[in-house]
């Protein structure tokens, strides 16, 4: 965003309009202190998850195999993936190849972390041997999502994104056109300007093409965060399992099947309980006697027309189900809307729950698409424009702390902040703008509330702390 399109004096001017002018650029400014090394943590290492995820992937999916006239059977595969790793004691996750020409995935158990192996699915050949979540991608995730601190990590960035919605209002706010340049100056940098007032120009300029984009990215980033994501708009917007009419449910829910720290399971489902195995519910699409195994799996996933990439995982106890999964979550496809998750009863193999993307709820739809977007997953035009947006982001924030260092006072120790107006106007929209932000984010209500209570309770009873931080 920008903080001037009138130029500060040394106090804020009189008029009501430049009174409220200098308290939105005050608020742009200290939300601006804390969110701007979030943003751009959140910049860089979404760049390179969406690079990993896309065209880097680093267990060996991708590796160019020739394809031959058949492939292993699957158990034979599967044989080929244990003998390779010593200690193996069983398959965790079973993920088809893309195509005929790449290879296949299967997650060893092997007491520790476990191994993921690439295998040639022709062959059994295998291909590479990856420590399960032990690449550079999950590393990243976890630095964007918790700051590898867990909940406390979650928070702050929570705190983080609902106050950069705070930094897009009141920058739209500071730029908009009030005396000379009209709209032209929103989008059209001055080139010709200097020093100061270039950075300034390309501030504003860049803030304001990226405002929509951004504020896309800060609400399908908080869906995931704690406390609006998980405890509001996702609580509200799960997958009915109320659904799958007589089928038992479990105490667990599908957020179990994500691997640690990664998120695979789609957004409208994590808090859906699985069903649970040892009834006489659900469908069959089997002969009678089959055995229940990742054959019988692969053989049901084909009947219902599950083709490319999809993952098997099997039953985690005696009352577990096999799930059968392609979503974009997992990056198993490009398009989320082919979204499906199968579960399996274990000792039936009756199919008790499937759920595509046109059982989502209205709210788990947008999500679906609006993640697929978030990481870049649908097509070299979305990578490109994403790592524009990420560039983008960074050169915002670089050039706000450019600014502030080249508007503040030489030699003296203070924070140089826009200077606080003595009396500003409740403009009605303005109030209701900020109750409406507040209420829709918990966690930017609870801050700004935090911040108005320490500028009263401790930064004005003590003035020589005030002047340091203003």
């Amino acid at each position: 965003m920008s903080d001037a399109t009138i130029e500060p004096a040394a106090e804020p001017a009189n008029r009501p309009a430049e009174r409220l002018y200098f308290a939105a650029w005050r608020w742009h400014f200290y939300a601006g202190i804390f969110v701007v090394p979030f943003l751009i943590m959140l910049a860089v290492t979404g760049f390179f998850m969406m690079l990993f995820t896309t065209y880097l992937p680093e267990y060996g999916e991708r590796i160019a195999i020739t394809p031959r006239s058949a492939a292993l059977p699957i158990l034979a595969q599967a044989e080929a993936a244990i003998a390779a790793v010593p200690g193996a004691t069983g398959i965790s996750e079973y993920i088809a190849p893309y195509d005929n020409g790449t290879p296949a995935l299967f997650e060893i158990a092997d007491g520790g972390d476990g191994l993921v192996v690439a295998l040639d699915p022709y062959t059994g050949e295998v291909l590479r041997q990856t420590v399960s979540g032990k690449t550079w991608n999950l590393l990243f995730e976890k630095i964007h999502g918790t700051l590898m601190i867990g909940d406390t990590g979650d928070r702050l960035i929570e705190i983080a994104s609902s106050l950069g919605l705070l930094l897009v209002v009141t920058g739209l706010f500071l730029v908009w056109p009030r005396r000379s340049g009209g709209l032209r100056a929103m989008f059209v940098p001055r080139l010709s300007a200097r020093g100061r007032a270039w950075w300034k120009s390309l501030h504003q300029v860049v803030g304001s093409w990226m405002s929509v984009v951004l504020v896309f990215f800060l609400v399908t980033g908080l869906a995931w965060a704690g406390i609006w994501g998980e405890r509001f708009v996702q609580a509200w917007s799960t997958f009915p399992a109320e659904k799958w009419d007589a089928v038992p449910l479990s105490d667990a829910t599908h957020a179990s099947l994500n691997g640690e720290g990664e998120k695979q399971v789609p957004w409208g489902l994590e808090q859906t309980p699985l069903p649970q195995s040892g009834s006489a519910a659900g469908i069959s699409l089997l002969p009678e006697g089959t055995v229940i195994d990742l054959a019988a799996m692969e053989r049901i996933a084909r009947a219902l027309g599950i083709e490319g990439r999809f993952r098997v995982a099997p039953p985690k106890d005696a009352t577990g189900v096999w799930t059968i999964s392609q979503n974009s979550m997992s990056y198993d496809g490009a398009s989320p809307t082919k979204d499906r998750t199968v579960h399996v009863d274990q000792y039936t193999g009756r199919i008790l729950a499937d759920v595509r993307y046109a059982d989502y709820t209205p709210a788990a739809k947008a999500m679906a698409v609006g993640i697929a977007l978030h990481e870049g997953q649908l097509g070299l035009y979305n990578f490109v424009l994403n790592t524009l947006f990420c560039l983008a982001v960074v050169f915002a924030c670089i050039s706000g702390v450019v600014m502030w260092w080249r508007r503040r006072p030489d030699g003296v120790i203070r924070l140089a902040a826009p200077p606080l107006p003595a009396d500003v106007p409740m403009v009605k929209g303005v109030v209701l703008a900020a109750l409406a932000l507040s209420l829709a984010f918990p966690m930017l209500g609870l801050t700004l509330l935090a911040v108005l209570a320490l500028d009263l309770l401790v930064l004005t009873p003590i003035p020589a702390l005030r002047r340091l931080l203003s």
